[in-house]
């Protein structure tokens, strides 16, 4: 089982669940999608977002939210990304086995999870406050490799071997 997860809480938009899928292979997280899905995981549009790779992710399906938060004691410590969060992402000392949680596009996490799990919200900061907010997959990826920095600075994470980083830098 995996040490690292991401849980996207109602993804509404299958080209960002997609894109999240490929960064969760790439950094060998698992992908927990909690239903309802504003998409069908049949689209080839998901397919296509994750290239040639979904067929690797390692994707687990609940069916809401419930049934999910019952089974994160199993998957490790929480955090919940957030933009109206305190706590800035780089300030958190990210244990393992670790859960990033997401809200959907639109909508972020649902007022009752922001609200039980307030002390554990952590949200990217964003200097222009114009901005509402980050693409979805892009805060998977900003998360997900802020946690492996982390690690691999406290001996929890190792890299690929120098040969296969080279190999794919060359092509």
């Amino acid at each position: 089982m995996s040490r690292l997860h991401v849980a996207l809480v109602a993804p509404e938009i299958h080209w960002n669940t997609g894109n999240a899928g490929r960064t969760c292979l790439a950094a060998g997280a698992d992908l927990h999608l909690v239903e309802p899905l504003g998409f069908s995981l049949a689209e080839r549009e998901v397919r296509r977002a994750g290239l040639d790779y979904w067929q690797r992710v390692a994707v687990r399906r609940w069916h809401d939210w419930a049934v999910f938060e019952n089974a994160l004691p199993e998957l490790g410590e929480p955090f919940f990304f957030s933009a109206d969060a305190n706590l800035d992402y780089w300030d958190v000392e990210y244990p393992s086995p670790v859960t990033l949680v997401f809200g959907g596009e639109s909508r972020g996490l649902p007022d009752a999870v922001r609200e039980r799990y307030r002390e554990r919200l952590v949200r990217l900061p964003i200097a222009d406050p114009q901005v509402r907010s980050l693409n979805l997959s892009t805060c998977v990826g900003i998360a997900l490799y802020e946690v492996l920095r982390q690690w691999r600075r406290r001996g929890l994470w190792e890299p690929l071997p120098a040969s296969v980083e080279r190999r794919a830098e060359n092509g």
